[in-house]
């Protein structure tokens, strides 16, 4: 098994899962500076050039919810995925597609109009609707971590990946500020020792 990789992108999300289930797993790095990821050879397997992508043996996978979906469901055994059919496996679903589909855009249009974007194209009132646009849905996380550490069963699954990641994130942009829930959820989950693995450079 081989995961695509180069730090400070989305491959870490799954690179932190591989470390969660504790299995053997190759690191490919990709140098971005040096266009690895534009090569051929790479767009064979990412048709978009972008990270991560995993090959586990004939299978080829992009885009990091997949990946960790995937990754779960292959790995069942190690209870970071609830059984097919039961109702935690609803909501298994239900933050996983949060996290990339409403969760990420809102902190990405705010980080784009703060750090990404040259200062003279920042748009102040992108960023000030991201940042009005987070309070509503750091209101509904805050209140399904209430009294919980984790988002499904109380215990730490798949779904905590990508959710504990761009809170993460979004704590650097200031956007926890506000909850004090969601700030020891991303703290708690930054402090697991797989996810000190999966970042240490």
């Amino acid at each position: 098994m081989k995961l695509y990789y180069s730090p400070q992108t989305r491959a870490s999300r799954p690179r932190w899962l591989l470390e969660e289930l504790g299995v053997p797993y190759e690191l490919e790095r990709l140098d971005m500076s040096a266009g690895d990821h534009k090569k051929p050879a790479y767009l064979a397997i990412h048709p978009h050039g972008s990270l991560p992508a995993l090959e586990d043996g004939d299978v080829r996978l992009f885009e990091s919810a997949a990946i960790c979906l995937y990754l779960a469901d292959r790995f069942l055994e190690k209870g970071l995925a609830p059984k097919p059919g039961t109702p935690e496996r609803g909501l298994y679903y239900q933050w996983m597609i949060y996290a990339m589909a409403t969760l990420e855009p809102l902190v990405l249009k705010v980080a784009t109009h703060t750090r990404f974007l040259p200062e003279e194209k920042r748009i102040a009132s992108e960023a000030a609707d991201g940042r009005s646009r987070f309070a509503e849905v750091g209101g509904v996380l805050s209140r399904a971590l209430e009294g919980k550490e984790y988002l499904v069963g109380n215990r730490f699954g798949a779904a905590d990946v990508p959710t504990a990641s761009i809170l993460i994130w979004s704590r650097s942009l200031g956007l926890l500020d506000d909850f004090p829930v969601l700030q020891e959820y991303a703290k708690r989950c930054k402090e697991r020792p797989a996810y000190q693995r999966a970042t240490a450079d």
